[in-house]
């Protein structure tokens, strides 16, 4: 970064900011976070889960009923985040061989588009691996274009163009009506999502979004700043042009004894999304319901709080209530956020979700790693896996 000295450097530094994330808008707008798409070994249960306890409602289903022979998924809604939950109905296929290689897991990242056609061109004539070709899909309520591309491992990005659909969530969905819908938690949007990448590979991904998709660099870390006694990794945070979409990209980093990146890339057997970040407007209370409905959470021992207000100034929520609950508070230069993490949330140890509330803050969490990674290390010497 250039040395800034005076009034001047600040205005052409906050200029070519500007620059940057005019540019990245330029050939690949995105509106938004459309759907997250995982591939489960069983959709119908793994529904009621993510109902339960975290507080996802019945939006929409495609199966048999629906004329789907192959396949069977549920779409889970809450405030703006939608999860599509989708399971293979025979034996064989793409989709058994996504769940044996990869267990339970995020398969897209959807993207909402103006133009689907143009996102396509755009990205595929920079060098992405095509996934889906631009394609129209209509019912009685209108018509979507999606397209798709590949990015990190087996994980694709769809883009779903949806202004001349006014449908539940996609052509070929009905209506999920459920007698059963618990109250939400609180879950606002997605916040960002993390991808692990293998040894080495970083770079070539940091490189893919800013050519590819025409995302910004906006934060750097490496093993000097997440690492403990033992592990270590390193991390860059990719942002499209209007900041909406925001994702993380970690490697391995050497260390005495196995990151959780390694970890994770064993089980996963390769690159995938290690987690999603979602947002609250009061993470105390989302936080406390999750845990009555069942959630597990990543242990912060009392000790973390004994200087907290010291580290990160004053906050307006009570310290012994956000001790009590384990959650997490860093500063940055506009402001404070509060996070915590779950205990992964399938078999395998590999995906978990993040909870986050930002009070003006724009980081994301770096005073809080070596206290997450210490958490992460007493989880993985439990499994056998440190």
């Amino acid at each position: 970064m250039a040395e800034i000295k005076n009034l001047q450097d600040i205005q052409n530094y906050d200029y070519s900011l500007e620059k940057i994330f005019h540019d990245a808008e330029d050939f690949l707008p995105l509106l938004g976070t459309d759907y997250v798409e995982l591939y489960v070994g069983n959709a119908k249960q793994s529904a009621h889960y993510y109902k339960t306890a975290f507080g996802f409602q019945s939006e929409a289903y495609a199966g048999l009923e629906t004329g789907m022979k192959d396949r069977v998924s549920y779409v889970l809604k809450q405030d703006k985040i939608r999860l599509v939950l989708t399971t293979p109905l025979k034996e064989g296929g793409p989709l058994n061989a996504h769940i044996d290689k990869h267990g339970d897991g995020v398969k897209v990242v959807a993207l909402w588009v103006e133009d689907a056609t143009k996102a396509f061109e755009e990205t595929t004539k920079r060098g992405a691996k095509p996934y889906m070709e631009p394609t129209r899909e209509e019912d009685e309520n209108g018509w979507v274009v999606r397209s798709g591309i590949y990015t990190y491992g087996e994980t694709v990005h769809i883009f779903v163009e949806r202004k001349h659909y006014n449908g539940i969530f996609l052509p070929g969905y009905k209506k999920w009506d459920s007698h059963y819908n618990p109250e939400p938690v609180g879950l606002k949007f997605i916040d960002h999502m993390v991808g692990n990448v293998g040894w080495n590979e970083m770079n070539d991904w940091v490189e893919f979004y800013g050519k590819v998709m025409g995302f910004a660099q906006i934060v750097s870390f490496d093993d000097n700043d997440i690492s403990t006694e033992y592990t270590a990794l390193m991390s860059k945070v990719m942002s499209n042009g209007n900041g909406r979409i925001k994702f993380p990209i970690n490697e391995p980093a050497e260390g005495k004894k196995k990151s959780q990146i390694e970890e994770y890339i064993d089980f996963y057997n390769g690159p995938g999304v290690q987690h999603i970040a979602v947002a609250t407007n009061d993470i105390v209370a989302t936080v406390s319901e999750m845990r009555d409905r069942g959630v597990e959470f990543l242990y912060v021992p009392e000790t973390y709080y004994d200087d907290l207000l010291e580290r990160v100034g004053q906050i307006d929520e009570d310290v012994e209530l956000l001790k009590s609950h384990g959650i997490l508070i860093d500063r940055d230069d506009e402001g404070y956020l509060l996070q915590l993490f779950t205990k992964p949330v399938v078999d395998r140890p590999t995906m978990f979700f993040e909870i986050i509330q930002r009070k003006g803050a724009q980081s994301f969490g770096k005073g809080n790693f070596k206290a997450l990674f210490e958490a992460i290390e007493r989880e993985q010497e439990n499994r056998g896996t440190l």
